[in-house]
């Protein structure tokens, strides 16, 4: 297969760059499963945007700047926040139906927000809508294919990466792509964690295949724990939504105390890694497994047609918001590091591109402002796809080549939960240490490929890259927490980079 552009992901920021790429050549879009199980379809919290009359550019970039914690890329956010006006209205133009009142595009508020800046969709819905509106366009491109169903191994190597080998679950076979260009848009990490909100599909795919290709992986250690996941005996760690909070929900322990005060004086609308500390700081104090995010003083009509995807989900595990508090814990959510790449989706491997969660621009420093990450898509989606269709050479490789296949033998749940228990929310470096240890008896134990040890593989590699670059940063800032360097420090406000050929160095 020859496609002169190749698209790894059918999130946001694939499906964006697809549409830019189609004045170019012809594009296929590869999905691991289905063309509609990826993060975004996920993305409840809305998208947040400077498009409200009491709001302005400016501020967004502060808000930005000041959640990240001295780590921002300011060319970066500068980009996001000055670029994300215009994606929305284009969005709009294309069909994407935000939610509305009286006066126009409804705006909520959520934490570490100055101003009410984010837009939703059907309430809850609002990465669903945008990746159905991308879809849509994208797909009307007759030079646009898709194909589901389709893991990659790895990406192809020729002077740099210009293709993958995947494996076709249909067919069960594996298959070669060679491209012009090739965009890793495969989405987070989250499935590195035992507890986490994210997809199945979200193991790290692209950040390990670009590891093995020499691609350069930047903040990697830099994982966000959402603080509300819901916590109920055989349902999923499903989130819950930070506007649940922006509209008024409380965090309660379980003597029904509101905790929060003690920790920030926000409350329970500060920055995501305050509030995720300090639900777990609550829990160890309170020798509980969980806290409750109370609503119930909310009216109900309010609250199934404000969030009605989440109202269902919770009536379907035995939780009533309108009567109940809900039992929440935190789980890992967003990964602010990955590939490092140029604002334009460069990485350091010609041909090779990357945008959305899977990539680093710097543009979340240490801790991701909520609602930033579908706006991130959108704009660094657009900005990639452009940049390939205008650089990338008509000539294709003559030849192609993948690392050796070989994978560990350990249980993926097992490495899951040794990754939550030593690089989660609170870590140490007599943990980290033992990570790597544990994590390097078993490096490339076995060689027989399946599906499942292509993923025990990626897996394993993105832990180490987290538990190494974690180890290497030895202080404590945005979401990353160590016990024992417990505060910020001055030679540490730079950017991790790990590869293979250098190992790790902060600039």
């Amino acid at each position: 297969m020859t496609p002169d552009f190749l698209v790894i992901g059918a999130g946001v920021a694939g499906l964006r760059a697809a549409i830019e790429l189609a004045e170019g050549g012809n594009v296929l879009v590869v999905a691991k499963d289905s063309l509609q199980e990826s993060s975004s379809q996920y993305a409840q919290g809305g998208i947040a945007v400077a498009l409200s009359d009491d709001d302005e550019v400016e501020l967004h970039e502060q808000d930005t700047l000041y959640a990240g914690d001295g780590l921002c890329d300011r060319a970066a956010v500068r980009t996001l926040v000055e670029e994300g006006p215009a994606a929305i209205q284009q969005l709009i133009e294309w069909g994407a139906a935000f939610d509305r009142d009286e006066s126009g595009l409804a705006f909520t508020r959520e934490a570490a927000h100055s101003r009410s800046r984010v837009l939703h969709a059907h309430g809850d819905s609002t990465g669903r809508e945008i990746a159905r509106t991308l879809y849509r366009r994208a797909a009307s491109f007759p030079n646009v294919t898709f194909h589901s169903y389709s893991a990659a191994i790895d990406l192809l190597l020729d002077d740099g990466a210009a293709g993958a080998l995947w494996y076709d679950a249909a067919a069960q076979s594996t298959v070669t792509i060679t491209a012009r260009a090739v965009l890793l848009a495969t989405g987070g990490l989250g499935r590195v964690y035992a507890n986490t909100t994210n997809p199945d599909v979200a193991t790290g795919d692209g950040v390990a295949m670009a590891w093995r290709a020499g691609a350069e992986i930047s903040d990697i250690e830099f994982v966000q724990f959402h603080p509300t996941a819901l916590h109920v005996e055989g349902a999923p760690r499903f989130l819950l939504s930070e506007a649940l909070r922006g509209e008024g929900g409380l965090l309660r322990n379980h003597s029904g105390e509101r905790f929060m005060e003690r920790y920030h004086k926000l409350r329970e609308l500060a920055p995501r890694d305050v509030v995720a500390r300090a639900i777990v700081t609550e829990m160890q104090r309170t020798d509980t497994p969980d806290v409750l995010l109370d609503l119930t003083h909310l009216d109900g009509t309010f609250l199934r047609e404000r969030f009605p995807r989440i109202f269902e989900t919770c009536l379907r595990y035995g939780v009533d918001l309108s009567r109940d508090p809900v039992p929440v814990r935190p789980a890992a959510h967003y990964a602010m590091g990955g590939v490092r790449t140029d604002l334009d989706g460069r990485t350091n491997i010609a041909r090779l591109f990357a945008a959305g969660e899977v990539a680093s621009t710097g543009v979340h420093g240490a801790n991701r402002l909520a609602s930033n990450s579908l706006l991130e898509g959108v704009v660094f989606g657009a900005r990639a796809g452009r940049a390939m269709r205008e650089a990338s050479s008509k000539s294709v490789p003559r030849t192609c080549r993948a690392e050796p296949f070989t994978a560990p033998c350990q249980p993926t749940h097992e490495m899951r939960q040794l990754v939550w228990e030593r690089c989660g929310i609170v870590r140490c470096g007599d943990g980290l240490r033992l990570a790597i240890q544990q994590l390097e008896e078993e490096r490339g134990i076995s060689t027989a490929f399946t599906p499942e040890r292509t993923e025990a593989r990626n897996v394993h590699q993105v832990a180490l890259l987290i538990a190494r670059c974690a180890l290497a940063r030895e202080e404590s800032r945005g979401a990353h927490f160590r016990t024992d360097f417990p505060v910020k420090r001055a030679e540490f406000e730079k950017h991790s980079v790990i590869s293979k050929d250098a190992g790790i160095r902060f600039q």
